[in-house]
C-alpha cells in the first residue's frame, strides 16, 4: 500500500518513506519469526499436517520468490529503492516458506527439536535481508 501511493504520487519523499514501512515490516517479521521459534524451543509443540504443511510451503516459496524476482527488476530497472526494498521482502517471505518445509522434514523424521532451530535460522537470515533493504532505502551503494 505505501509503495503503491508513492508510485501515485510520484514523490521522492514518498517513496523513501514507503521504503522505510517496507523496512519496518521485513523487521517485525524477523521479530515475529524469532519469538515464535524461541516460544517452540521453551514451549515445544511440534506441527502436525505435516504433509500440508509442506505443500503450503513450497507454494509460499513459489509465488513469493517470482514476486521478489519481479519487484526486484521492476525496481531496478525504475531506480526505486522501494521497490527493491519489497522485492527483498518478499525473498524474506520466501525463506520463510523454505523453512516451512524445513521444518515439515525434519518433525517427519522425528527430529522436532529442529523446528524451532530452523525458525531460529530464518530469523537471522531475515535480520540480513532487514540490514541490506535498510541500506537500500537509505541510499548506500557500496553494498555487497
Amino acid at each position: 500500500m505505501p509503495l503503491g501511493a508513492a508510485f501515485v504520487l510520484r514523490s521522492e519523499r514518498a517513496e523513501r518513506l514507503a521504503g522505510l514501512a517496507v523496512v519496518a515490516a521485513i523487521f517485525v517479521s524477523a521479530c515475529v519469526a524469532g519469538v515464535e521459534a524461541v516460544d517452540r524451543l521453551i514451549h515445544p509443540n511440534a506441527p502436525d499436517h505435516l504433509v500440508a504443511l509442506a505443500a503450503a510451503g513450497v507454494i509460499g516459496y513459489l509465488g513469493n520468490w517470482i514476486a521478489a524476482r519481479i519487484r526486484t527488476r521492476a525496481g531496478r530497472r525504475l531506480s526505486s529503492p522501494a521497490l527493491i526494498a519489497d522485492g527483498a521482502h518478499a525473498r524474506a517471505d520466501a525463506y520463510v516458506s523454505l523453512g516451512v518445509i524445513g521444518s515439515a522434514i525434519v518433525v517427519a523424521l522425528g527430529a522436532s527439536v529442529g523446528d524451532p532451530l530452523i525458525g531460529l535460522a530464518i530469523t537471522l537470515v531475515i535480520l540480513r535481508i532487514t540490514w541490506q533493504s535498510w541500506r537500500t532505502v537509505r541510499g548506500d551503494h557500496h553494498q555487497h
